[in-house]
């Protein structure tokens, strides 16, 4: 079976395209499982201390998901749709250990948005446009995006984007602090790097540590600070604790070692 998706290792930097150009990179069933199982491969690989998730081409991140594979469903069909690629996908990427920035070109809707915003960090370029239009459809966000776009953008601004089913270009993705940044397409997927450089001259220890708390804080079952101060405190028995408090001691740049 032909892949759908681009992989590409530049020294800790997973890269993973999604690439189905001629249906803009649509979510179908076996894509969720290819990224699943690329993604959680990278996850494992103590190499790879950041991963980059974009979409083939200058039209789309993804433009959705593949309606046509869903549009006979019934109520079980749907919700167990749902149950799996939460599951398979979005919470993976969300809980892992290893950060993902997710690099928008073009259009990102739908599961496509989900897909984003499952992402720790978000880039966009300038011709992104972005939605969740599935009311339009007569369904609601499955993947997550009920929950993630209130977190992100806050409750009011989410419900007038998923009741009206509009997109949303660039800028205003960038005052509602959905994405952090904009960058010309061209130098989208630079710009990504250089950010994956930076995060992945840090400790990979600490970093998965840092998930796990900010995670907690947007649980309802957990209580965000008592994670934190446990996290902290395991910090304290990290090898690369130790290198990074003598590096600092001994002005130094430190050397992390840490798996995450």
């Amino acid at each position: 079976m032909e892949s759908n998706l681009i992989t590409e290792i530049k020294g800790a930097i997973g890269i993973v395209a999604i690439n189905r150009p001629s249906k803009l990179n649509a979510l179908n069933k076996q894509v969720i499982e290819e990224l699943s199982r690329v993604i959680s491969g990278m996850q494992q690989n103590p190499e790879i201390r950041v991963i980059i998730l974009s979409g083939s081409g200058d039209k789309a991140f993804v433009a959705g998901a593949d309606i046509s594979e869903f549009s006979s469903f019934n109520t079980t069909q749907g919700a167990a749709l749902a149950a799996q690629g939460q599951a398979q996908l979005f919470d993976l990427i969300e809980q892992g250990p290893t950060p993902v920035i997710a690099a928008v070109n073009g259009y990102a809707l739908g599961g496509g948005l989900e897909l984003a915003m499952a992402c720790h960090i978000r880039l966009a370029s300038d011709n992104a446009k972005m939605g969740l239009p599935e009311v339009s459809l007569g369904l609601i966000p499955g993947y997550g995006g009920t929950q993630r776009l209130p977190q992100l953008i806050g409750k009011g601004r989410a419900n007038e984007l998923i009741f009206t089913a509009q997109m949303i270009g660039a800028q205003k993705a960038l005052d509602y602090g959905l994405v952090n940044q904009i960058v010309p397409l061209k130098q989208l997927m630079e710009t990504a790097e250089a950010l994956a450089q930076k995060i992945a001259l840090q400790s990979p220890t600490a970093i998965t540590a840092a998930i796990g708390a900010v995670n907690a804080g947007f649980d309802s079952a957990q209580n965000g600070y008592k994670a934190e101060i446990e996290a902290f405190g395991q910090c304290f028995g990290t090898a690369d604790f130790t290198e990074g408090t003598t590096a600092f001691l001994e002005k130094r740049k430190a050397a992390f070692k840490g798996s995450h």
